[in-house]
């Protein structure tokens, strides 16, 4: 949301979504910027770029490759399939270069912009660091999309409202739903995991 801590909500898009290189199973592989969030997108590709990549064993590396070679390639034909399908390719991770790792299963941190629900690059698991976005003018659009995907594994909103997160985890219609506020002295965070709601934190608003 256009009042969530800015911040906050990059630096989570970024390790969300390329941490790991994307392999795991709660990986963040989509987001949806409501109203003028969407004016965050260049900060994101920016800071996107300055991700290290390189083997896990090195100091100071974000990720590394992804586990094979057929991996990577199925990553990058998925990537491929959202460009022919009209998705903007604002940060391309392909063709990254490791030093010391020229024939590594490496993948760099890539952004594919104004992704469809229909297109392939949305429906499939990507599995990779690769983070599709989305731009919609209300919150109520949001939730559309969010309860209209066939997974529903896990969502997370980021505002600065309690009652714009309480009406996102009520609404959302899947299996765990994360939300983060930055309050100033009403700091909290509530999961709604299968229908049951649990509030963390010193105080919470009905």
């Amino acid at each position: 949301m256009p009042d969530a801590n800015k911040e906050m909500t990059l630096s989570s898009l970024i390790s969300g979504s390329f941490g790991a290189a994307g392999q795991r199973c709660m990986a963040l592989s989509t987001s949806i910027l409501v109203g003028d969030s969407k004016q965050w997108i260049p900060e994101l590709v920016e800071r996107s770029k300055t991700q290290k990549v390189a083997s896990g064993a090195e100091p100071g590396a974000d990720f590394g490759p992804l586990i094979s070679p057929e991996a990577k390639k199925r990553v990058c034909d998925l990537i491929q399939s959202g460009v022919e399908a009209g998705a903007e390719l604002l940060l391309d991770g392909r063709n990254i270069q490791v030093k010391g790792y020229e024939n590594g299963n490496f993948l760099g941190p890539t952004i594919l912009h104004r992704v469809h629900p229909t297109m392939e690059c949305y429906t499939t698991e990507i599995y990779g660091p690769v983070l599709a976005t989305m731009e919609v003018d209300t919150l109520d659009e949001a939730i559309n999309i969010v309860r209209t995907n066939p997974y529903g594994n896990t969502t997370a909103i980021f505002t600065a409202s309690g009652a714009t997160a309480r009406k996102y985890s009520m609404k959302c219609d899947v299996g765990m739903v994360g939300s983060l506020t930055s309050l100033c002295q009403n700091d909290f965070i509530y999961l709604v995991l299968r229908g049951v709601t649990i509030y963390l934190g010193c105080h919470h608003k009905e």
